[in-house]
């Protein structure tokens, strides 16, 4: 059950082992082989995506490091886009390549036998092995864990009269009111990748879901649930109401991942749901000290965040370099520089034994984490809807047709009752 191993990586990684097995710069983890060869003449391919944060220069350095480390030459590819679906098309143009990162949907690159099994041996260092397994098959390294909460601007809250963050429902859509009565566009969403505009449904499905049942998903693939259960369609419901309310913005889904980041950091919102990743961003800015954070409320005020540990890298299992592949994999996973670099630039929490978080001034950073160390305490932790992977995750497919539903619903283009019945259909189509 996802939820409890998500939750034993994070009271683990909080404990901060004192039994370092992070690779060190001199390849001193025992995971990280030395280079022969015959493995440096091996090239292989790696896919990986640029965004504001993880620059090119952030890859090219952590690229030139564990490369060496591992002894293989490295051609980096860059997705143009959305990764997952770059690397769909790749795959069916018979172009894989042999290292992917952070892809989604795993079920649909795996159903051909496209991605390579870690072994217990490659897993030894991860504090969570079988998170986002598929059949007990672990195919995507659990490299960090991330959370999902809003993130506002202290100064638009403040023009709008408002002088906390809310603790209830009723009080976000109180708040939103009074930000849209100043003339102040309540939340930012993005629409390329589909996937920025149904954060917020997440945060519905938070509390009204997982909340109380963290096994909704398995659930739904036994078959003992639909989508179009009162549960689901009530989180729907809120969404959509959201988006009729001029809350959320339809024009927004038209916006890049990088354009809704820079709209919220140029104040053009107030309210950003989107994942930990985005406190590098926002501790980056100018706006650093005008940006707070607040879990999404529930209608009784309880506490709920959701959290994923897994998104690391994958491997093609079909490549003749596969296994030098693996090896490279499991050496940027564990190397300390890479989890030092990608903690600073993308504000990941890397679920690695031994290893602890850099120094860090950055305040939104610390407290999204601090968000994350009460929810672990508090045993608050849930699933987060859409990012969850493998058997916790939806079926092949299914994400991004969740995705798209969710642009229907703020368009108005179909209703919460037409959504929920499209994807059980779609479900049922590809179980």
């Amino acid at each position: 059950m996802k939820k409890i191993l998500t939750l034993g990586a994070a009271l683990t990684l909080a404990a901060g082992l004192s039994a370092c097995s992070v690779g060190d710069n001199n390849g001193g983890s025992t995971s990280q082989p030395s280079g022969s060869a015959a493995a440096a003449k091996k090239e292989i391919t790696f896919l990986v995506f640029e965004t504001d944060n993880l620059t090119p220069q952030f890859w090219d350095d952590n690229i030139k490091r564990v490369s060496e480390k591992v002894g293989v030459t490295v051609k980096k590819i860059v997705a143009p886009g959305d990764r997952t679906a770059y690397a769909k098309q790749l795959l069916a143009s018979g172009q894989f390549p042999d290292v992917q990162i952070g892809l989604q949907d795993l079920p649909s690159f795996d159903g051909s036998g496209n991605l390579a099994e870690f072994s217990d041996e490659d897993l030894k260092d991860f504090l969570c092995p079988k998170c986002s397994a598929i059949k007990g098959r672990t195919v995507q390294l659990p490299a960090n864990t991330q959370t999902w909460q809003v993130f506002y601007r202290k100064s638009l809250f403040e023009k709008a009269g408002i002088t906390a963050p809310p603790k209830t429902y009723a009080e976000l859509l109180a708040d939103a009111e009074k930000l849209k009565g100043k003339g102040v566009q309540p939340f930012v969403i993005g629409g390329n990748p589909s996937w920025g505009s149904s954060l917020p449904w997440t945060g519905e499905l938070t509390t009204d879901l997982y909340a109380a049942n963290p096994d909704w998903m398995h659930q739904r693939r036994d078959g003992k649930t639909k989508f179009d259960s009162p549960e689901f369609l009530k989180a729907t419901k809120k969404f959509a109401d959201l988006a009729a309310k001029g809350y959320l913005n339809k024009k927004d889904i038209g916006q890049s991942y990088d354009a809704s980041q820079a709209a919220f950091l140029d104040g053009k919102g107030a309210m950003y749901p989107m994942g930990s990743w985005f406190a590098a961003a926002s501790d980056a800015s100018k706006v650093k000290d005008d940006i707070g954070i607040f879990a999404w409320p529930a209608d009784d005020g309880s506490f709920h965040l959701p959290s994923f540990t897994g998104g690391g890298l994958t491997v093609n299992a079909k490549s003749p370099n596969a296994d030098i592949a693996k090896k490279f994999a499991v050496a940027w996973q564990t190397d300390k520089d890479y989890l030092d670099t990608s903690a600073v630039a993308d504000a990941l929490f890397p679920a690695i034994k031994g290893y602890t978080l850099p120094a860090k001034d950055g305040t939104v950073f610390k407290a999204v984490y601090d968000l994350y160390r009460q929810a672990v305490d508090q045993n608050a932790t849930v699933p987060s809807f859409g990012w969850e992977q493998g058997d916790d995750g939806m079926i092949a497919g299914m994400p991004d047709k969740w995705n798209l539903s969710a642009q229907d619903i703020i368009t108005g283009k179909k209703t919460p009752e037409e959504v929920l019945k499209y994807l059980d259909t779609e479900w049922d189509k590809s179980s």
